[in-house]
């Protein structure tokens, strides 16, 4: 017998509803969509790109593994398997961390930048083309908005 002591549920209604399940679809045919663009332009998965990407955009083109697990939301063990896969590609070098015998860096090799860079104007377009073609620039700024709050409020989850 459930606990009649717990609060019952706040319900969506059928706006939230409406938006939750719209929310879901889209992200995950968004999602699909710019990695079979990815895999049949560059041969590359969409969690590859990322990866490559988030070493770009740093100093020195390198990543603690812990940081780059952070910035790319992927497990450890998950970011470990495909290093190791970017690794094989030539486009990854990992090292010991000197100051920490258990932490790894990630560094991206010119020929992974390079590869980046080709599989770059592919994926923009796409994005350009499944996102931000079919909306206005006011909506634009709004999804901004709504999935900076969301993130905040995720932020506060992940800290508690």
């Amino acid at each position: 017998m459930p606990n009649s002591t717990l609060a019952e549920p706040r319900w969506l209604n059928d706006s939230e509803r409406r938006a939750w399940l719209a929310y879901l679809v889209t992200t995950r045919r968004l999602e699909e969509a710019l990695d079979r663009q990815l895999q049949r332009d560059s041969g590359l998965p969409h969690t590859y790109y990322m990866i490559l990407a988030m070493l770009s955009e740093t100093d020195g083109w390198s990543l603690r593994m812990s940081d780059l697990a952070e910035r790319t939301h992927s497990s450890q063990s998950r970011l470990s398997h495909a290093v190791a896969r970017l690794e094989e590609n030539g486009w990854v070098i990992r090292k010991k961390c000197p100051s920490d015998r258990r932490g790894n860096w990630a560094t991206l090799t010119q020929s992974g930048f390079d590869t980046l860079a080709a599989a770059a104007p592919g994926h923009v377009a796409a994005v350009r083309r499944h996102l931000f073609d079919v909306l206005t620039p006011e909506q634009v700024e709004q999804l901004a908005t709504i999935s900076e709050a969301v993130l905040g409020r995720l932020g506060e989850v992940e800290e508690a």
